[in-house]
C-alpha cells in the first residue's frame, strides 16, 4: 500500500470518529511519549496541542514556533503511534493562503490527517482575522489536501469566546463561512456553558468541537448537547509541567520526593517506546 493510500485510509477513519452525541475524545499530546501514552490508554486518535508542543521545544505559544520544527515534532508522533493524528497548526504558519497550502502539504508529509487552523491574530490590528480572509486560508488548506488526494479533516477554530470577540451569533456567522470554504468541523474553545454549547451544536452545519478542563460539563452531558469532539487542549501538558515545578520545589525546599510518588513505572514507559 502506498503512503498516500495509508494517509487516505487514516483520514477517512479519523473523519468517521466525529459523531454528534458520541464525541471523539482527545487528551492532546505534545511529543512522541505523550502521544504513545494517549494511544496506549485507548484513545482512537491523537491530536497535538500547539502550546504544549511549542513549550516542549522551548518556544512560547502564539505563532512563534516555525513550521519546520513543528512538523518534525509531528512526524515523530506519527511514527510512534498507529492511530490517526491531527496537527494543531495554529494560524497555518503562513502569512497568506498560498503559505497555508504549503503548510498543509508539510502536514501530510509528516503523516498527519487532520489540522486545526485558528482565526486568532497574534499582533497587529484586531484579535481575529476578518471572516473573508480566514475563509480564503481555509479554502487553500482544503484545496491543497484535495489535490494530494487525502481527505484531510480541516477543523476551523473560532476564537470568538476565547478572545472575547463575539458570542453565539458571531460564531455561527464565522462557522457558516468557514464550512462553505471547506472546513469539516468547527472548534469553539471557551464555550462550555450548556445552553451556549447547545445553540452552537444546533446552529453549526457540521461537527462541533469544544475545549474542556476543570469546571467544564462531563463528556456525557456534552454528548447529549450534540458535541462531536472533545479536546483537552494544553491542560494535560500544563498538569505535567506542574509536576515538574512541584517536584523541584519540594526537592529544593524540603529534600523530600512525594511529588513524584505517582510517576509511571520506568519499565512500562520504556517498553511502550521500545
Amino acid at each position: 500500500m502506498t503512503n498516500q493510500n495509508i494517509l487516505r485510509d487514516r483520514a477517512l477513519a479519523f473523519r468517521a470518529l466525529h459523531v454528534p452525541g458520541r464525541p471523539l475524545l482527545l487528551p492532546n499530546a505534545w511529543d512522541a511519549a505523550s502521544a504513545r501514552l494517549v494511544e496506549d490508554a485507548g484513545a482512537a486518535a491523537v491530536a497535538t496541542t500547539s502550546a504544549g508542543l511549542a513549550w516542549a521545544l522551548g518556544v512560547a505559544d502564539g505563532d512563534r514556533l516555525d513550521l519546520d520544527r513543528s512538523m518534525a515534532a509531528v512526524a515523530r508522533i506519527t511514527s510512534t503511534v498507529t492511530v490517526p493524528v491531527s496537527a494543531d497548526i495554529e494560524s497555518g504558519f503562513a502569512k497568506d493562503p498560498a503559505g497555508v497550502a504549503d503548510t498543509v502539504r508539510a502536514v501530510l508529509a509528516a503523516g498527519a490527517v487532520g489540522v486545526n487552523i485558528e482565526d486568532a491574530l497574534h499582533g497587529g490590528e484586531g484579535v481575529l482575522r476578518p471572516v473573508a480572509e480566514q475563509a480564503e486560508r481555509i479554502a487553500a488548506a482544503r484545496e491543497a489536501a484535495d489535490t494530494e488526494g487525502v481527505p484531510l479533516f480541516v477543523n476551523a477554530r473560532i476564537d470568538t469566546f476565547l478572545r472575547g470577540a463575539g458570542g453565539v451569533d458571531a460564531t455561527l456567522e464565522r462557522a457558516a463561512a468557514f464550512r462553505a470554504a471547506g472546513a469539516d468541523g468547527i472548534f469553539v474553545p471557551g464555550a462550555v456553558e450548556p445552553g451556549t454549547v447547545k445553540e452552537l451544536a444546533d446552529g453549526i452545519d457540521g461537527p462541533l468541537n469544544v475545549l474542556v478542563g476543570p469546571g467544564a460539563p462531563p463528556v456525557a452531558e456534552l454528548a447529549a448537547l450534540g458535541v462531536a469532539r472533545v479536546s483537552a487542549g494544553s491542560s494535560v501538558a500544563l498538569a505535567a509541567y506542574a509536576v515538574v515545578r512541584r517536584a523541584t520545589r519540594e526537592l529544593l525546599d524540603t529534600g523530600t520526593y512525594d511529588a513524584v510518588a505517582e510517576g509511571l513505572d520506568y519499565g512500562e514507559l520504556n517498553s511502550l517506546l521500545g
